[in-house]
């Protein structure tokens, strides 16, 4: 996701029966096997009421897709839905993106800015890896949720707002609240209704779906005729684990359109992750450890950190943002690895 993106969503002729919300979703996340239909059933049963929402999922699950279809489903649906990643945001600019600041308040702030609590007046504000945000800001939301009013940063004045607040993240919260990183009472007033999205090897039934969904898609932004898949491709990707989950398998299926000069998808033309890992099968840098005569713990930790890397990056086709989601560090965290291992050519 970039740094901030805003998107209004309208859905003007939806009606409010159950069976015609369960059909507009159908239509928008792709998915039949059960795991999917029970996330429909809570989309579709948590749109209808106005409560803080908390999405938990593996990066590539579908997050801000999912918090789309609850704005689009909502009472809300014809206000602004903003989405931010709290991960992408320099710490010292987060506060005034979030709350916005008053004229002077700090050295750049020439004018009056409304935060996204205000821009997303009416609507939903989506506040993806939650988990991310600054243990000083944590405390201010809080404040924001509970007297559902906002102060901009250098200014006394308290502000109304009227928002809806969906939160995202990949990372186990009650663990960042064990270790000190996150506020448990924080932690309470964004989880009153959770919905966890399943990884793409929990439902790889649903893979035949999203790989004609994405085709079609792919095919259509490329101006290329549809390309058909065959049953040994389809074995592959119904055999490889996908670590990036949905994400990843778009990713793939573009590759192999690009790649593929036949009628079909050609299977030279998936990525080596697909064709050799299979169920997680690819090299295993965990066995080797073990059976290195080399006892050292550095070392060890070492050669583990470099596959994961290595694998995180081929998930991603060298994303960088999105391979510290994967690893679930920190963006910075990811940076420093990579320079340590001197890994900065991999995946380019």
């Amino acid at each position: 996701m970039n740094e901030k993106e805003t998107v209004i969503l309208q859905s003007d002729n939806l009606e409010k029966s159950s069976k015609e919300r369960l059909s507009f979703l159908a239509q928008t996340i792709i998915g039949k096997s059960l795991k999917m239909r029970e996330v429909f059933s809570a989309i579709e049963k948590v749109s209808q009421f106005d409560t803080t929402v908390l999405i938990t999922g593996e990066s590539g699950t579908g997050k801000e897709l999912a918090a789309k279809a609850i704005h689009c489903l909502s009472k809300r649906k014809n206000a602004p839905f903003i989405a931010i990643n709290c991960g992408a945001i320099p710490e010292q600019l987060m506060e005034s993106e979030l709350f916005g600041h008053k004229k002077g308040a700090f050295t750049d702030a020439l004018r009056d800015k409304k935060g996204l609590f205000e821009e997303a007046s009416g609507g939903t504000l989506f506040l993806d890896e939650i988990g991310e945000l600054p243990l000083h800001l944590q405390v201010k939301l809080l404040r924001a949720l509970q007297e559902k009013a906002i102060r901009r940063v250098g200014d006394e004045k308290l502000i109304p707002i009227n928002v809806r607040i969906i939160a995202a993240t990949l990372c186990d919260l009650e663990d960042e609240i064990a270790r000190g990183r996150f506020r448990k009472d924080l932690y309470y007033r964004l989880n009153i209704v959770n919905i966890k999205l399943p990884r793409l090897r929990e439902r790889t039934e649903d893979i035949p779906l999203l790989c004609a969904h994405f085709i079609e898609k792919h095919c259509k932004r490329l101006g290329i005729s549809p390309k058909l898949i065959s049953s040994e491709v389809m074995n592959k990707l119904l055999s490889y684990s996908w670590p990036g989950n949905v994400r990843e398998l778009e990713n793939c299926i573009e590759r192999a359109l690009v790649l593929s000069s036949a009628d079909a998808l050609e299977l030279s033309a998936l990525p080596k992750s697909v064709l050799e890992g299979g169920e997680g099968e690819e090299v295993d840098p965990w066995g080797e450890i073990i059976a290195s005569k080399n006892l050292s713990i550095k070392e060890g930790v070492k050669r583990l950190e470099i596959a994961l890397i290595k694998r995180a990056l081929d998930a991603t086709r060298g994303n960088r943002t999105q391979a510290a989601k994967l690893l679930e560090i920190s963006h910075r965290a990811l940076l420093y690895k990579i320079k340590e291992y001197k890994l900065g050519n991999y995946g380019k």
